[in-house]
């Protein structure tokens, strides 16, 4: 069986490519096996006088205790990886050994090994997760917080361990050229922070030793990047993690001749996938939000190198890079919370993010005002947070300050048909709000659309700044498949169903075979109501070729949303609404519906006649009442699944009334 399943799914992978992409991966497989059997160049040496530019402001900064409490446990071996909580992996950790499943995996030829075989090999996540080195982020803080040697010592400790332990080009570490590039930032924020080369860490001859194995690595690095980028269906935000990695090497490290053609070649890499990958109106294009915050932080530190070294990238870059944070303060409702879309695996791109809590999106938003001057994302983001200070020095607060004074909304833009997102709401940013999200989007980037899930015509709502309607997450990647296919699939979002399908089909963890397309008919906002009606095809590989019309009408006065759903079909189909609560909603039967509370604040849902209604938490057949927050989690909520009793041909009206 699962030869079947591996023959499968490269046949599905194969259905995916274009010719072109077919050719190139069939010569990059040739290209492996002659790298496997040579052995690597020699590195030339690092011109030691070249200093590249401060990125990081060198004005001193308020580190909280939070921040040294942080890196005393990685001096202790302890270590935060996703839902697992503290794990002890030693100090150093044995960087090859999975903290999923124990499993030490070999030394072998990094690009071909097989870390996809879960039984063999765990979550490769967990294991790339310590590997990207955000915690020598923290260390270099504590070090900057405190001055104690034994942070900076812990620095070269894991540094002498990992040249040690992960030899070019060998083992899972050398598998993917986006933990590389991952590692570089993190390598150059590190570099930055302890002082650049002038860093008492790389005093005396051990000192120089380590300094010269650092530079090292980063010329290995920027290779493995310049080589394994990738391409056709999979030039995602892998991509361009990948550039920024490299970009950011580049500018930190200006040791070598190459170094030039490296800036060249990410430089004309970044500024064509921001714009390929994100929307005219900001949207990025794998319709996952989490995927948005982390393909901003990879721009975002290209840009700091690139001012830091006077050669900026140019409008289009920052107007696009604009446009992103416009997107996110349409979305984001007055309690902070953002619509999870797509996939997420908590991926971060920089240690930074590690010592300061708090929302990852209103910390973009505040590191945006500052750098854009804009005043509506000022308000959105309420205050500078500690990591928009790290990264920005001691004169951003005074810059922030000066924005929130200025009067402008929290929320410019509602409509985002460049990415297929649609906003309604009424009284938005007040205590009173009402913020319906609405996504009209395709399924997701490229052949593959990878991280997109199968969603069309679902939405969110969420009122005075508490949740309701939620989309339930990402679950997992590689833990049970029923998680992975149930988060992403139809059912667990608010939209409807036929026969049981998804709207797309899968043909594997991160591939789609056949996708949809979505339709918007109509658009229309004003001071009474806002209205919009979207389609989309993927159930016409049915009988009947039906497709599915779904209307919204928010009356602001009245604080009532109508929601009409139409299965426009050539014969009767019965359909499934699916509607998904957060955590903290109560749910209950009362006379004329489902009222629905959370924190106080009430909404009263009315459903179709002439169907069945569930009540459903913690299901895992079917697959319903969970919502998943982080990486391998779950938690239970309330799904409410309303079945029609025949075809229902009619429209079916679903009303939710604030009480």
């Amino acid at each position: 069986m699962a030869g079947l399943t591996r023959v499968g799914w490269y046949w599905n992978r194969l259905r995916c490519m274009s010719l072109a992409e077919i050719v190139g991966r069939t010569a990059n497989t040739a290209s492996h096996a002659l790298e496997r059997r040579r052995e690597p160049s020699p590195v030339p040496p690092a011109d030691a006088a070249a200093r590249g530019p401060a990125w990081l402001p060198e004005a001193s900064v308020d580190y909280p205790a939070a921040v040294v409490a942080r890196a005393d446990e990685v001096l202790s071996g302890v270590w935060r990886i996703f839902a697992r909580g503290p794990l002890e992996l030693g100090f150093p950790p044995e960087w090859n050994r999975n903290p999923d499943n124990g499993a030490l995996l070999p030394m072998v030829f990094g690009k071909t090994m097989a870390f996809r075989d879960t039984s063999a090999s765990g979550d490769i996540k967990y294991l790339w997760e310590p590997n990207r080195h955000l915690e020598l982020v923290l260390l270099a803080q504590a070090w900057r917080a405190t001055g104690e040697r034994a942070y900076l010592d812990a620095i070269g400790a894991l540094l002498d361990s990992w040249f040690a332990q992960c030899p070019y080009p060998l083992g899972p570490n050398w598998a993917s050229a986006l933990e590389a590039g991952i590692r570089l930032i993190n390598w150059a924020t590190v570099w930055q922070i302890i002082g650049g080369a002038d860093s008492p860490l790389f005093a005396g001859p051990a000192g120089d030793m380590l300094r010269r194995r650092w530079l090292d690595s980063v010329w290995r690095h920027a290779g493995f990047i310049r080589s394994h980028r990738s391409l056709h269906s999979s030039a995602n935000n892998h991509l361009i993690g990948e550039l920024a990695g490299l970009f950011v090497a580049s500018i930190t490290w200006p040791c070598w001749p190459e170094a030039a053609a490296w800036e060249a070649a990410a430089r004309r890499g970044l500024e064509r996938e921001i714009l390929r990958q994100n929307s005219v109106d900001g949207v990025n294009l794998e319709q996952a939000t989490s995927y948005q915050q982390f393909v901003w932080d990879f721009l975002l530190f290209a840009r700091l190198a690139a001012r830091a070294a006077g050669r900026d990238f140019t409008p289009a870059f920052d107007q696009r890079m604009e446009a992103m944070l416009e997107y996110v303060a349409g979305i984001m409702d007055v309690g902070g919370h953002v619509p999870m879309f797509g996939d997420a695996d908590d991926g971060l791109a920089s240690g930074l993010s590690l010592g300061a809590a708090g929302c990852p999106f209103r910390s973009q938003l505040a590191t945006g005002a500052v750098l854009f001057r804009r005043a509506d994302l000022a308000r959105k983001a309420g205050q500078l947070d500690l990591r928009s200070h790290w990264l920005l020095g001691a004169s951003a607060q005074g810059a922030f300050d000066t924005l929130l004074q200025e009067a402008a909304p929290a929320t410019r833009r509602t409509a985002f048909p460049g990415g297929g997102i649609h906003v309604l709401g009424a009284a938005l940013d007040t205590p009173d709000e009402i913020r319906v999200v609405v996504d009209a989007a395709p399924l997701g980037l490229g052949g593959i659309a990878a991280h997109g899930h199968a969603d069309a015509l679902s939405f969110t709502l969420s009122l005075a700044g508490r949740e309701f309607l939620v989309d339930p997450g990402t679950g997992t990647y590689h833990g049970p498949r029923s998680w992975r296919d149930g988060f992403r699939g139809t059912a667990m979002h608010n939209t409807l169903s036929l026969a049981g399908e998804d709207q797309a089909i899968s043909g594997g963890k991160f591939m789609w075979v056949r996708k949809y397309r979505t339709t918007l008919l109509e658009s229309s906002s004003s001071a009474e109501a806002d209205t919009l009606v979207a389609e989309h095809d993927g159930y016409r590989r049915l009988p009947g070729r039906p497709v599915h019309r779904r209307g919204w009408h928010l009356d602001k006065a009245g604080g009532l949303l109508q929601v009409r759903d139409e299965v426009l079909a050539d014969s009767g189909q019965a359909p499934a609404l699916h509607w998904h609560f957060a955590e903290a909603c109560a749910v209950r039967q009362v006379e004329g519906g489902l009222e629905i509370s959370n924190d106080g604040v009430r909404l009263l849902m009315t459903l179709p006649p002439d169907g069945d209604i569930r009540i459903l938490r913690g299901l895992e057949a079917p697959f319903a009442g969970w919502v998943s927050r982080a990486y391998d989690q779950r938690s239970v909520s309330t799904t409410v699944i309303w079945q029609a009793r025949g075809d229902s041909a009619r429209p079916l009206e679903t009303r939710f009334r604030r009480l």
